[in-house]
């Protein structure tokens, strides 16, 4: 099947917000010094979450902002055991990801299968009908119009306000927040939550927008694990967090296609090749980072010194 070169970018770019919006919520929370292994488990029980809250509701804004609650609620339990108690955050972030899975798998199971809202196409009026431009920018939904918006905001916030200068100093050096007054648990406990919303949100795109409904499988599995190695993939960096999700977008679309023009071919190699191809990426970056070229200082990208380890004050 033949498609425009318009056609397929508009494609990626709508089949890469949620990951977008997952992504720049765990870069807001690891900047933070906070490492949250539960994306996956709250994308999912998020995305259930939203689809049985807007069908039950007749309500896609009630729907989103039930996922967003579910996400928020999931961060606040990993802020209180890794921030507030002190205890390891991969442990609890590995628990959180699995007993929100079974419980989005659980509590869902009755709404499987069933019709519901969804987010509809919102063109805008004028810059729509551009050539080529309007197709891939300007005719999508507003989950893709908000992840569009999402990289900016993230960028000025970390880089150019007074708020992200204090969440990147929590995540760097803690003591350093204390001696201005500042207590670096606040601070990273609102940034888990905040990341938390956005990952919310993600789980409500997949099951409100880009795939309506929900079932087991949904469709999102292994998108949080993704999310997580995008952070890393982008060097803490919004920007290239962002552009990593365009590149996993773009992978799994190739992987519908090949699907069409090699029908001879098992459908499982296409639908799982974007996750091996994306660790693979992942390998290179990191063997390039390790040498001494341009092309390493390009891709260099240092993780917060206190990332992972909780902070108590001396």
């Amino acid at each position: 099947m033949e498609i425009s070169l318009a056609t397929f970018l508009a494609a990626v770019a709508a089949m890469s917000a949620p990951v977008i919006l997952a992504a720049l919520g765990e870069t807001l929370t690891e900047k933070a010094g906070v490492v949250n292994l539960s994306l996956d488990g709250a994308i999912l029980l998020s995305a259930m979450a939203g689809f049985v809250v807007a069908s039950s509701s007749a309500s896609l804004p009630l729907g989103f902002a039930a996922s967003a609650f579910t996400g928020c609620l999931v961060a606040a339990v990993l802020a209180l055991i890794g921030v507030s108690l002190h205890q390891s955050q991969v442990a609890a972030g590995f628990a959180l990801t699995f007993l929100c899975r079974d419980l989005a798998y659980f509590l869902g199971h009755p709404y499987a299968r069933q019709q519901g809202p969804q987010l509809t196409t919102l063109p805008i009026p004028g810059l729509a009908d551009l050539p080529f431009f309007g197709e891939v920018l300007f005719s999508h939904s507003l989950v893709v119009y908000a992840s569009f918006l999402a990289i900016p905001c993230c960028l000025l916030f970390l880089y150019r306000s007074r708020w992200g200068l204090m969440l990147r100093c929590a995540g760097e050096n803690p003591e350093a927040c204390w001696a201005r007054g500042i207590d670096p648990n606040r601070v990273r406990i609102a940034a888990v939550v905040a990341g938390g919303a956005l990952v919310g949100l993600a789980g409500g795109a997949f099951s409100l927008a880009v795939k309506p409904g929900w079932g087991q499988p949904q469709g999102c599995e292994g998108i949080g694990w993704i999310a997580l190695a995008l952070v890393i993939f982008g060097g803490w960096k919004p920007l290239r967090v962002a552009l990593g999700a365009y590149f996993f977008a773009t992978l799994q679309l190739l992987g519908i296609h090949f699907q069409d023009a090699f029908p001879t071919v098992p459908a499982q190699i296409f639908q799982v090749a974007p996750f091996p191809l994306m660790i693979f990426t992942l390998i290179l970056i990191h063997a390039s980072r390790q040498s001494r070229g341009r092309l390493s200082r390009l891709l260099a990208g240092n993780a917060p010194k206190w990332l992972g380890r909780a902070y108590r004050r001396s």
